[in-house]
């Protein structure tokens, strides 16, 4: 079967993108002006913004009114999230909590077998987080299961657990706004990293594997209405 032609400002989208990494502009940086772009490509203008448009859809980059265009996380990423929002529902938090579930113990023991010092340190920079109450709609700069999964050494692994909580990011507001017990997730986290830093693997799966599950049962447990 052909593969249909991609239209012309997903070409275009694919075009931004190599530019971007030939520049090798990475996330945060400053994307020139939709005007520079269109010129750049012979290309209208609106087409330029109608492609930039698809690139924000998966984080590629961020539009910023009134600022300009800035690289974003999507850039590094080879698992991409869908980009549309679905209907919040206890099943579809306790989903998310589940598939953590199955995913991240294992993640954990494979960070203990890898002990890279530079995961460690982002990993312990990542504990405080659990401290802080959670924001709506606002999503911790640096997130401990996330460095978790950086810690096995595969990027992949990284790319996979970051894209999960993206595409679910509302679903994991939700899983932090029901599971309120900030010191015991601060304790817990700590608990892992010191498994991963010993490479003590058995004790990094168990220990995640157990604050995933408490995680699941208190979302389990929760009452709240469903809603988009």
């Amino acid at each position: 079967m052909n593969q249909p032609r991609p239209s012309f400002s997903e070409q275009l989208a694919d075009d931004i993108v190599a530019l971007i990494r030939a520049e090798q502009l990475t996330p945060g940086d400053v994307l020139e002006s939709s005007r520079d772009l269109a010129k750049r490509f012979d290309v209208t203008t609106p087409t330029v913004r109608e492609a930039l448009r698809r690139l924000e859809a998966t984080n590629v980059v961020e539009l910023r009114h009134g600022s300009g265009t800035y690289i974003g996380p999507g850039i590094d990423r080879s698992v991409l999230a869908n980009p549309h929002r679905r209907l919040i529902t206890r099943e579809a938090v306790l989903e998310l909590a589940e598939a953590r579930l199955v995913l991240e113990p294992g993640i954990a023991a494979a960070a203990a077998r890898e002990r890279d010092d530079a995961a460690l340190r982002r990993m312990e920079q990542a504990t405080a987080n659990a401290l802080n109450p959670p924001a709506k709609d606002v999503r911790p700069i640096i997130n401990f299961h996330i460095e978790l999964a950086g810690a096995t050494g595969n990027p992949l692994v990284r790319q996979t657990v970051e894209a999960l909580l993206h595409v679910r990011a509302h679903e994991q507001t939700e899983i932090r706004f029901r599971y309120d017990d900030r010191q015991r997730d601060h304790t817990e986290h700590q608990q892992i990293l010191e498994a991963v830093r010993d490479g003590d693997a058995s004790a990094a799966h168990d220990l995640t594997r157990d604050h995933l599950t408490t995680i699941r049962d208190s979302v389990a447990a929760a009452d709240f209405e469903d809603r988009s």
